[in-house]
């Protein structure tokens, strides 16, 4: 399913505002894990996986200076972004290698949201993106990640089962939604994306939570690359 997720997503781009905007936090939530990057003001920013453009403009509202390249592998989703109007640069392509879409480092600062969790290859695409930071350049990755806790295992199956498949259900994208339920599900714990961002070569590795009924479901997972290697 991995392979075919941009697909997916090209079926359900229209809707998606709508649906994550019955989400309580979602925005409010996307502009923390920008501001937790805590970058220059006229930094140059990645947003990777921008989707319809909503990490896009919180970085835009964080850094109103900000230099923004957003890629997506979605057409029908950057279609959406672009709409928007916000001042960035989009580009169609793979998020494991930007850099083969026309992506050019180096990075003061990258975001993914809600993507590395969609990557066929992490290990892969982590080692590209830390090629595209400059030395001492933060990237944070705003995700689900459920494995640690049987506490938040069980409200993120309860919302998904109760309320997001239902709604995915009459919008039509059910297999996306049930998709990511179980992508969710299996996707590393805080202390495994941790130790895989350890391991590919990643510095000052912390994560910090979110709040609301998402706290110990999504977090903010940040990370340096290192000055000198």
């Amino acid at each position: 399913m991995k392979e075919a997720v941009a697909g997916a997503f090209n079926e359900i781009a229209h809707q998606y505002d709508f649906f994550t905007g019955l989400n309580p936090g979602y925005r409010r939530h996307l502009r923390l894990s920008a501001e937790r990057l805590g970058l220059g003001p006229r930094a140059r920013v990645l947003d990777l996986c921008c989707g319809t453009g909503l990490s896009t403009s919180a970085l835009r509202s964080v850094y109103p200076d900000a230099r923004i390249s957003a890629l997506d592998g979605s057409a029908g989703m950057l279609s959406q972004a672009k709409r928007k109007g916000v001042d960035a640069r989009f580009f169609l392509g793979d998020a494991t290698d930007p850099a083969s879409y026309g992506v050019e480092g180096e990075f003061d600062g990258i975001l993914m949201a809600y993507g590395i969790r969609n990557v066929p290859e992490p290990d892969r695409c982590l080692a590209n993106l830390r090629t595209l930071l400059k030395p001492g350049g933060r990237i944070g990755f705003h995700e689900y990640s459920v494995a640690d806790s049987r506490m938040s295992r069980a409200v993120w199956n309860a919302v998904t089962l109760g309320v997001i498949i239902p709604g995915g259900v009459l919008a039509g994208g059910a297999d996306l939604y049930r998709y990511l339920r179980r992508s969710v599900n299996e996707f590393d714990g805080v202390r495994a994306f941790e130790t895989r961002l350890a391991r590919a070569g990643f510095a000052d590795v912390r994560t910090l939570p979110m709040d609301g009924w998402q706290r110990g479901i999504v977090h903010s997972f940040l990370a340096q690359r290192p000055l000198t290697r």
